[in-house]
């Protein structure tokens, strides 16, 4: 067990050890070296030489240079300087130990040497000593007294072994060189004891050896020594001037007693009141008087001062007769040697004309409403503390005011209205009540009353217009400020406070609630919903603005809402119909001349304006050049002659735009179909019906290739082509025409005789299904409705209807 402790011990010891290594192998590599202290004495000249740091350092001159060494001392003092040429460390000043350490013991400064690249810090240390007898201080101070002279009073009762404490002197040596004892100058009474402090200060008391008689000997004059522990020693004098006091024995009297003195109150302040005097038989400082209060009151000490030497009385604070009529002022003597006398003073305050006249308010109305009878605003009281026609008093206010004043009982008087108030007109007055006396030279007092009118509730808002236009683009954003209306009420606080409102519409079919909503607080109109032009062009309501008064009053205003179109609509075709039903094809005559009206395209736009300005346009054609379209009003003409080379079927795509910013447009086809004449027309087979046709060929081959697998499977084929073309056969004799779905609105359509075809009439064009026959026909007039149903119907019974034209 203790071999094992043992080996715990060892361990941790080698562990300690390695730390320690750690430790100062990191000190060592900061530091550079360790700390290397140096030694001076004081007073060296500057340029002394305190060692060479290259040396030191183990560095060359060179490479001390190279590294850029420094000197850093603590503070802001250099005290020492690096010759870089020689590496030699040399004083920059002339040191005093005592001004750099005092009495501290050793005198150490601290420095640091600094290199660079790499960066290393080396702390030095000087001493500064007395190199030649190796004591760390030189004496080269004296001890030093704070004063040259000192006066020491003893009185002559005083007893011996008396201890008296006088000035010690200071010296800035330590150690053997500083002070170490007192003495004085030989003489029979007094002898120096020096006392040492537990700072290590020394302190020299004087000792009185035998009893004092001032008639024999009233004054010494001693020299107090201080010696230092030098060789050769340094010494202070000072002269000590003791003055055997005497013994007091009589008391200060006053000359009379009491003193009695009149004074105005309003003399000035520092004005002289009287001069007291008293004297003592005694001789020297016992026979010399000083004067003072005697346990005087505050307000005596605050009013009167007496000078202490002459005994003269002061006024220092102002009188008041009214205040105070008397004072009654108890005075003290005393001479040098502390006893003293008592006298009485008595000083009668004369009354002069001091006085303003003062106002009492006893109740003030401080508002009262306008339009009001006879009020009554203030009842005040007046009164002067003077007397006789310093006493008696006027009263008034400016004329240019409807108030009055009424004298009531002995010095009271009550302000009251003269006639009933308008706030609008003027809100607030301040009256000026003035009171003089009838004095020499006559004193007045002023008080002011600020009254303010109370505000009735007898003017109604008034709009700052009477109607309001507001303007507002359609499709605009929900909860949109359009605009705002304004009102003001020449009245005050809750009765001027406004609160606006939507009157209900005289037109009761107006949704005005959903429309727009105003701000109660500030007159804000908010568009509630997008706008439609195309809807509602414009609308008028009644704003009503309200006070908060009671009762309360209010007025209107029109505010007219005009809404702006803006370019949201596209042209629609009203003709020919675009609604996915048989298109509608248009018969030319190949012997047409140029400029034949073969079509026109009949479109409107829902907008206004120049959103509503339509333009046409000829955007693509079967073959370009055959036909054109007028850009103003939509007719679509034949361009040139027609010749048996042209086609027989065009498609011609027209594009309708309007003027709006950005335009919107429309486009609609239009088939023209070339005919020798409206008796044979030729009529190509629609491009629908080619498909069934194309697929026949397509089945011969399925056939003819199936067949070769299977007899029984061509049988079956081919008697289903049979019955294919059977009722292919049979369809064709049976004639029928339709008319494109729906009908044309009727705001939709133009009537103005401007070249478009009224709607009152159309016409069917039906088509044999085989394409070498054809017949036109002229139907009587149609209404679309009944038109329409009976299409839907005929197509239901003749799947294969082919084409149907309509004129309009």
């Amino acid at each position: 067990m203790a071999e094992s402790e043992m080996e715990t011990r060892g361990q941790r010891f080698l562990r300690q050890r390695q730390v320690l290594f750690l430790f100062v192998f990191l000190v060592g590599s900061l530091a550079g070296s360790e700390s290397r202290r140096y030694s001076v004495a004081e007073e060296k000249e500057r340029g002394f030489l305190i060692a060479n740091l290259a040396k030191d350092l183990g560095l060359s001159v060179g490479e001390l240079a190279a590294r850029g060494a420094q000197v850093v001392c603590k503070g802001n003092k250099q005290h020492f300087q690096l010759n870089h040429q020689t590496g030699d460390l040399l004083l920059h000043e002339k040191l005093d130990r005592e001004e750099l350490c005092g009495p501290t013991e050793p005198c150490i400064l601290h420095f640091q040497i600094v290199l660079q690249n790499p960066l290393q810090f080396i702390p030095k240390e000087l001493q500064v000593i007395d190199i030649n007898d190796h004591s760390p201080d030189i004496n080269d101070h004296s001890p030093v007294f704070p004063t040259k002279e000192m006066l020491l009073k003893i009185p002559e009762n005083s007893q011996p072994g008396a201890i008296f404490p006088l000035k010690l002197a200071q010296d800035l040596d330590v150690g053997s060189n500083g002070l170490q004892k007192y003495t004085i100058s030989s003489n029979s009474h007094f002898h120096v004891l020096t006392r040492n402090h537990s700072e290590g200060k020394k302190y020299p008391d004087l000792v009185q050896d035998k009893a004092l008689d001032r008639e024999e000997q009233p004054e010494f004059s001693l020299t107090l020594i201080a010696l230092d522990g030098g060789s050769p020693p340094r010494s202070g004098t000072l002269t000590v001037r003791i003055l055997i006091m005497d013994v007091n024995d009589n008391a200060p009297e006053f000359v009379h007693t009491p003193y009695e003195v009149q004074v105005l109150e309003n003399s000035p302040l520092d004005s002289p009141v009287l001069t007291v005097l008293a004297k003592d038989i005694d001789a020297g400082n016992f026979g010399r008087v000083s004067y003072g209060l005697f346990q005087a009151s505050d307000e005596i000490r605050q009013t009167f001062s007496i000078n202490e030497v002459t005994g003269e009385i002061r006024l220092t604070k102002k009188l008041d007769f009214e205040k105070i009529k008397s004072y009654q002022v108890e005075i003290e003597a005393t001479d040098g040697g502390g006893l003293s006398g008592k006298g009485t003073v008595v000083i009668e305050v004369l009354d002069v004309n001091d006085n303003a006249p003062e106002l009492t308010i006893s109740s003030l109305t401080s508002s009262i409403p306008e339009n009001a009878p006879e009020t009554v605003v203030s009842i005040f009281r007046i009164r002067d503390r003077d007397s006789g026609d310093n006493g008696k008093m006027i009263c008034s206010i400016p004329d240019n005011l409807p108030f009055i004043l009424k004298p009531t009982f002995k010095n009271f008087y009550t302000l009251v209205t003269e006639s009933p108030l308008d706030r609008e007109s003027r809100a607030e007055y301040n009256v000026t009540i003035t009171v003089t006396d009838l004095g020499t030279p006559r004193l007045k007092t002023q008080h002011n009353i600020t009254l303010l009118v109370s505000d009735v509730n007898d003017n109604a808002p008034a709009f700052t217009q009477t109607s309001y236009t507001l303007f507002i683009q359609e499709n605009n954003s929900p909860a949109l400020h359009i605009g705002s209306v304004s009102a003001t009420d020449r009245d005050a606080g809750a009765n001027a406070q406004v609160t606006y409102s939507l009157l209900p519409p005289q037109d009761p079919h107006l949704p005005l609630a959903s429309l727009v909503s105003i701000n109660a607080d500030n007159g804000h109109l908010f568009a509630l919903r997008a706008l439609d032009f195309e809807a509602l062009q414009a609308f008028e309501f009644r704003v009503g603005a309200t006070d908060r008064g009671s009762p309360a009053l209010s007025s209107q205003a029109l505010v007219r809402v005009q809404v702006l179109d803006a370019n949201d609509n596209s042209p629609f075709v009203l003709y020919p119909l675009q609604n996915g039903s048989a298109p509608c094809t248009e018969l030319v005559p190949r012997a047409a001349e140029p400029g034949y009206l073969v079509s026109k395209v009949v479109a409107v736009d829902g907008d206004s304006g120049q959103n509503a300005w339509l333009s046409f346009q000829l955007l693509k054609a079967t073959e370009p050049g055959l036909f054109g379209v007028w850009a103003h009003n939509g007719e679509v003409r034949t361009a040139r002659l027609l010749s048996e080379r042209d086609a027989a079927k065009h498609r011609l795509l027209v594009l309708v735009k309007d003027n709006g910013e950005p335009p919107l447009s429309a486009s609609v086809t239009l088939h023209v179909l070339l005919v020798d004449g409206f008796s044979q027309p030729y009529l190509p087979l629609p491009e629908a019906a080619a498909d069934p046709a194309q697929a026949d060929p397509l089945t011969v081959y399925l056939v003819i290739a199936l067949a070769s697998v299977s007899s029984l499977f061509l049988f079956s084929v081919l008697a289903f082509i049979a019955v294919r073309l059977c009722r292919r056969s049979r369809a064709g004799w049976v004639g029928g025409c339709s008319v494109p779905e729906g009908h044309f609105p009727g705001h939709l359509v133009d009537v103005n005789g401007t070249g478009t075809l009224s709607q009152s009439y159309q016409y069917e064009v039906c088509m044999m299904g085989e394409p070498g026959n054809g017949e036109f026909k002229f139907l009587k007039p149609i209404f679309p409705n009944l038109l329409v149903q009976d299409s839907e119907k005929e197509m239901k019974e003749n799947p294969n209807w082919r084409n149907s034209f309509v004129f309009s």
